[in-house]
């Protein structure tokens, strides 16, 4: 049943202004709960969330939060970087494509609810194994005060400084990052905080 306080989304003026309201037909279709959660629509089984439609510049997609769990007999599901690991997305350009594969969307959302409804859960890697840049593992080893307050960070924390700070392929990148985000770490804060 379409939910009006997600009305606004489907009504505003996007460049995927079609794609969406045709997604978010097919979805409703399956029997899911829609909702508004960061700012898009997001589906929901039992309080679970199952799929969301977003856009971007170049495509709009259906992200499926345990994707990774998915078969994918048509090959389409996509892992948007290599540091994502349960999500997965089906992009589309246009209304057509979305339309030709609406069998299939369905499909996935109907597995993506039997996932739900069997409580299977993806096995997430811990922060220790992820490798930490060299850069920041000599700057770990050279302050401990550095060392103690980067471990003292949740998990998550943790690992989005380990990917911001592996992310650029020059070392003298990789360092200036580190000596900017160190008093953060010292502080106590995670890469976003304020």
């Amino acid at each position: 049943m379409m939910n009006p306080k997600v009305d606004w989304f489907f009504s505003k003026e996007t460049k995927w202004q079609k794609e969406y309201e045709r997604l978010r037909l097919i979805i409703l279709d399956c029997g899911l709960i829609e909702e508004l959660k960061w700012g898009c629509p997001c589906y929901t089984f039992q309080d679970a969330n199952v799929v969301l439609i977003h856009g971007f510049k170049e495509y709009c997609a259906l992200l499926f939060f345990k994707g990774a769990l998915l078969n994918d007999p048509n090959g389409i599901l996509i892992q948007q970087t290599k540091n994502v690991q349960s999500a997965r997305q089906i992009r589309f350009t246009n209304v057509r494509e979305i339309v030709k594969l609406e069998k299939a969307l369905k499909a996935y959302v109907y597995e993506a609810i039997e996932v739900e409804r069997a409580g299977l859960k993806i096995k997430l890697k811990q922060t220790s194994d992820f490798k930490i840049p060299g850069e920041f593992q000599k700057q770990l080893d050279k302050k401990p005060a550095l060392k103690k307050a980067f471990y003292q960070l949740t998990p998550g924390r943790q690992r989005a400084y380990i990917f911001y700070f592996s992310q650029p392929k020059l070392s003298r990148t990789r360092e200036a990052r580190i000596e900017k985000y160190s008093k953060q770490i010292l502080a106590g804060k995670g890469l976003n905080d304020i």
